[in-house]
């Protein structure tokens, strides 16, 4: 990407500092000394994925430069070490570099991710008031409940070991507590804890407590989760909310082809939700395997041991108090496992395994006494190496905010198809054959997945950040790839794919305006003049205002979707959004909502995915499909 002479490449700077192009970036004026809105930009970062400040930048990249460095940095370091304005100081001294640039010095601010004994990280000295939180299109304010569950992590006590008043062992859907004992007997049949009577199993399991500070005992939230009643757990947990759901079918009409869900036929507990979903899951794969009586020892192999401990993992790192409920979605092609919460740790350490953070620790515990999941931190470890083995590419996780949410996507997909192959040899011809195994990676994986960034690279090589972002940038300054966005938001298309949608949006009436076309090949189709201008001044309000409340946002995608099917970096053009993020946040919700629809609902990782309006719109006082 060619920069103009007063701008900067932010890439180009955080690879000279050796920082990695995950972090996230803001740009900051450092005329008149250290801005206000950088103290909320570091709550922010500090709160979700870390990031970099660059003070001495304004909005649009133009370098204004500091004009005395040393008071800058002094009165940085007496703001930020003052606990009556912040709360906690996560610096380091190398975290501020300065950097010497042809129009100015600038300064350099890294900002690590807080742990989940540090956030919430605030300004002020009120959490509730002071609490930033960071998002695709910026710094947001966080919600008490926010806050109160940032709060709700950060204690020593686990979040289901909390003791339920006034609830007994009658709570409890019995036949689950006696099943329950026969897989532990069956997985550790000289275990001296089976020799307790049921109130005594559940203590030492954690289902049933005794405090020591005042003497109170009783029924745990993990022993009313893992063995309640369906109408206890919603009285206790309004939000608590479990579902599986099988798509296998290629017929659009057809929602589901099995469901399991919280509809009063069985008892809704994560016991029972467990035993059943762990059968179905594996029922279609085809590879060996044979169920013994505690449901997965017998010829298990490595994938039905990755499959498993996703189960788990979303079972015992939900946020039960969250929104949106358990929900593992079964594929043609891949698996979905999504719980509410936010990760407890960074990124790096789920990467590289062996760090253990449980929200729910009692129920860690359930499931290990039944051989169904690992304390020591390895079970990401297991489902990485899991799909290794069947060349299958690699694990992805993604972080929702408002609301909370965890996405771990397990594709079954060869890490390099052939079909990919084919299509990139096609698209750049004797050029392919120059082009290393990362670099064939990079693109398999835009030309799969619609885009690549040096995250989910990083998920499948373990290669470096700075290492991945000059890959990526040897790419872009070779035409193979194109840019899209910056820090930690940017994505790398396929050029050809990018250019084609990003052509000058002046040209509306040009015939062959890329826009105008899907990029499908087989099913190129044009948008008329007519309601091209119509979707331009539908879109104007996304592109007036950068921010938006999400209703307004799913409002206008839904007007651009009622005339023709639109694949996503269409839309984002129209509304001038990241694609990625439009994707996480509106188009796949509105999607499950049954609000649009997909144009290849079997596949909805296609790169010429389209999505259209399903339910009814007025428009003039008339109803629209």
């Amino acid at each position: 990407m060619k920069m103009q002479q007063h701008t900067i490449n932010p890439l180009d700077i955080l690879a000279r500092l050796n920082w990695g192009e995950n972090d996230d970036l803001e740009f900051k004026s450092g005329r008149g000394g250290v801005p206000l809105s950088l103290w909320e930009t570091y709550s922010a970062m500090a709160n979700t994925q870390g990031g970099v400040i660059l003070l001495g930048v304004e909005d649009d990249g133009s370098v204004s430069g500091i004009q005395d460095t040393n008071s800058i940095k002094k009165a940085f370091w007496n703001t930020i070490n003052n606990r009556g304005k912040v709360s906690i100081n996560l610096l380091k001294n190398d975290d501020v570099q300065e950097i010497m640039h042809s129009k100015g010095t600038l300064l350099a601010i890294r900002i690590p991710r807080a742990t989940r004994y540090q956030i919430p990280v605030f300004i002020g000295q009120n959490p509730l008031t002071g609490t930033y939180r960071r998002n695709l299109e910026g710094d947001y304010h966080c919600t008490e409940r926010e806050v109160g569950r940032m709060l709700a992590d950060r204690a020593e006590e686990s979040a289901d070991s909390h003791i339920l008043e006034c609830f007994t062992i009658e709570d409890l859907d019995l036949p689950s507590l006696q099943q329950y004992r026969q897989r532990f007997s069956s997985h550790k049949p000289t275990h001296p804890w089976l020799s307790e009577d049921d109130r005594g199993l559940l203590g030492k399991l954690g289902g049933w407590r005794s405090s020591r500070i005042n003497g109170k005992q009783g029924l745990t939230v993990a022993g009313l989760l893992m063995f309640g009643r369906e109408e206890v757990l919603r009285e206790v947990l309004p939000q608590y909310h479990v579902d599986y759901r099988e798509k296998l079918s290629l017929n659009p009409e057809i929602r589901w082809t099995d469901r399991l869900t919280l509809d009063g036929t069985w008892s809704g507990n994560l016991f029972q939700f467990y035993i059943r979903v762990v059968q179905k899951l594996a029922a279609e794969l085809k590879l060996p395997f044979q169920l013994n009586s505690d449901l997965f020892r017998k010829g298990e192999t490595t994938v039905h041991e990755a499959i498993r401990e996703a189960l788990v993992n979303a079972l015992i790192h939900a946020d039960y108090q969250g929104q949106g409920g358990v929900v593992i979605e079964k594929y043609r092609d891949r698996f979905e496992f999504a719980n509410p919460g936010s990760l407890l740790i960074s990124f790096d350490q789920l990467l590289h395994g062996h760090v253990s953070e449980c929200r729910n620790k009692s129920l860690q515990t359930m499931f290990t006494m039944i051989g169904a999941a690992e304390k020591a931190g390895s079970g990401i470890d297991k489902i990485l190496m899991g799909w290794s083995s069947q060349h299958w590419r690699s694990p992805m996780v993604k972080e929702q905010m408002q609301p909370d949410r965890v996405l771990w996507i397990l594709p079954m997909v060869s890490l390099i198809p052939d079909e990919s192959l084919v299509r990139l040899k096609e698209k750049f011809g004797a050029e392919f054959s120059k082009f290393n195994q990362l670099e064939i990676q990079a693109l398999v994986t835009a030309d799969i997945e619609g885009s690549v960034n040096n995250a989910r690279m990083r998920q499948i090589t373990n290669k470096h950040s700075v290492d991945i972002t000059k890959l990526l940038q040897n790419l872009v300054s070779r035409n193979f790839l194109t840019q899209d966005g910056q820090g930690r938001w940017t994505q790398y298309y396929l050029s050809s794919d990018l250019d084609s949608l990003h052509k000058d949006v002046h040209s509306l009436h040009n015939e062959n305006h890329s826009l105008h076309k899907d990029v499908d090949s087989l099913h190129k189709r044009k948008i008329s003049d007519n309601t091209w201008e119509k979707l331009i001044e539908i879109a104007k309000p996304a592109k007036l205002k950068k921010r938006l409340l999400p209703k307004e946002m799913e409002s206008i995608i839904l007007q651009l979707c009622q005339y023709d099917w639109l694949t996503r970096r269409q839309i984002s053009d129209f509304v001038q959004r990241n694609s990625e993020g439009l994707r996480s946040r509106f188009l796949a919700p509105m999607v499950e909502h049954g609000r649009l629809q997909l144009l290849y609902p079997d596949n909805p990782n296609r790169t010429d995915q389209a999505y259209r309006a399903i339910v009814e719109l007025k428009t003039n006082g008339e109803n629209q499909q």
